[in-house]
Order: structure tokens, then C-alpha cells, then sequence
């Protein structure tokens, strides 16, 4: 398993094992091909059987290429997600973005300090609107169902 302090070291010692591995296993292809070669120049009687064990290999060897080709695809997903995670713990976040950029316009246009306080009570008595007209649609809506059904 790998130290986490030093995890630049053991993600290339990843990288070089896992070209290792795929050298072996094309290596193992290679040496495959030239085994069914041979198998096909066997006496009838033995060749089928050669050629049923050269299959036997090639198969066993297609599933330890897909076991590696699977490891790596985790290994990459799980890289990616501690980098985003990374990035998530490293961000900073601001205060409301459109509060400070509506209180800059103000002060290029040289409203007053009293002219935004009326203007954020009505932001929060608007809200307060809104809130009681859904109530009251709701309490309409009720009673239509219950008288008219």
C-alpha cells in the first residue's frame, strides 16, 4: 500500500508496475502467437489438444488484461475524485456575490446609505409577501377541493 506522504513517489511506482505488467502480458501474447504456430504444426492426433490449451491461455491471459484495464480505470476514478475533493477543501468561498456587486452599482451611482436600507427592508417585506399570498393560495386551493368535490 502506499504512504500517503509521499504520494507523487507512489503513483509512479503504480505507473511503472502497472507497465510492467502490461510488458509481461504482451510479452505473453507475443509468445502465444507462436505457440498456436506451433500447435497447428503438431501431428493430427495431438493438435486439437495443443490448440485447446493455447485457447485455454489466451483466455486466461484477455481476463488478467481486463483485471489490470479495470484496477487502472479505478486507480485514475479515484485519483480524480481526491483532486476535485482537493479542490473543493482548498476553495474559498465568498459572502454573497450579488449583494456586494448591487451595493458597488449603488455606490457608483451615489445612492445613499438610506436609499439602501429601503431598498433591503423591501427585499425582506417582499419576501414576506410572497410567503402569504402562497398561504393563502394554498388555503384557497384547500377549500375549493373540500366544498366543490
Amino acid at each position: 500500500m502506499c504512504d500517503k506522504t509521499f504520494p507523487p513517489v507512489c503513483g509512479s511506482l503504480q505507473g511503472i508496475l502497472e507497465n510492467e505488467l502490461q510488458a509481461r502480458i504482451d510479452q505473453i501474447f507475443n509468445q502465444l502467437e507462436r505457440l498456436e504456430i506451433l500447435a497447428s504444426k503438431e501431428p493430427p492426433n495431438r493438435r486439437q489438444n495443443a490448440k485447446l490449451r493455447v485457447d485455454q491461455l489466451k483466455y486466461d491471459v484477455q481476463h488478467l488484461q481486463t483485471a489490470l484495464r479495470n484496477f487502472q480505470h479505478r486507480r485514475y476514478a479515484r485519483e480524480a475524485q481526491e483532486r476535485e475533493r482537493e479542490e473543493l477543501l482548498s476553495r474559498s468561498f465568498t459572502t454573497n456575490g450579488t449583494h456586494k456587486k448591487m451595493l458597488d452599482v449603488a455606490n457608483m451611482l451615489g445612492l445613499s446609505n438610506t436609499v439602501m436600507r429601503f431598498i433591503e427592508k423591501r427585499a425582506s417585506q417582499d419576501k414576506f409577501i410572497m410567503m402569504a399570498g402562497m398561504l393563502a393560495t394554498c388555503v384557497v386551493m384547500f377549500l375549493v377541493v373540500k366544498y366543490l368535490s
